[in-house]
Order: C-alpha cells, then sequence, then structure tokens
C-alpha cells in the first residue's frame, strides 16, 4: 500500500448548501493543488451541519484555494474558505498578542 500524502494545510469552508457532498469540494479544491482529504461535518442523523474541512498535500496551494475559493458561488451560495487550525503543533498554542 502506498504511503498516503501528507496534509501541510488545512482548510475551513463554510455557509455551504446542504446538498454538497465530499467529493464536489475535492474536485474545487483539487483545481488548485493535491486534496488529501475532505470531511464535510454531519451531525447524528448524517446531515451535512453546513462546514467542512478540505486538507491539502501543499501549503501554498492551500493558501492559493483560500484566496480564490473564498466567497466562490455553490449552488447559490457564497462559501466561506479560511484556513483552519492545524491538527498537530506547528504554530503552538500561544496567544494572539496585541
Amino acid at each position: 500500500k502506498p504511503a498516503e500524502a501528507r496534509a501541510a494545510f488545512r482548510a475551513y469552508v463554510g455557509n455551504l448548501p446542504f446538498g454538497v457532498v465530499e467529493e464536489e469540494l475535492a474536485d474545487l479544491f483539487g483545481e488548485y493543488g493535491n486534496v488529501v482529504h475532505v470531511n464535510v461535518m454531519t451531525d447524528e442523523d448524517g446531515r451535512s451541519r453546513g462546514f467542512a474541512f478540505v486538507n491539502m498535500e501543499i501549503a501554498e496551494e492551500g493558501a492559493a484555494a483560500v484566496e480564490a475559493l473564498n466567497g466562490h458561488m455553490l449552488q447559490g451560495r457564497a462559501i466561506n474558505v479560511s484556513e483552519g487550525r492545524q491538527q498537530e503543533g506547528g504554530r503552538g498554542r500561544g496567544g494572539r498578542g496585541g
């Protein structure tokens, strides 16, 4: 079994139409780079909660996808796309000074 690609970038996608499936998001983000995994968040009944996470292999490609797709119309709704928190270290857990 080949090694799976590691995700260097995690995008948060909000304001999703409830009918959107993971394959649609993979295709959409795939225009900007290699999509490692898509996870549409669902409730206990399997219905979409209106947001998802898209993991991309290369951080620069993920950033390009965020830039291009934030506000993109998908099934009549403008989706919100931003960088999501990474699942593992990297940035630390410090506050946001100011």
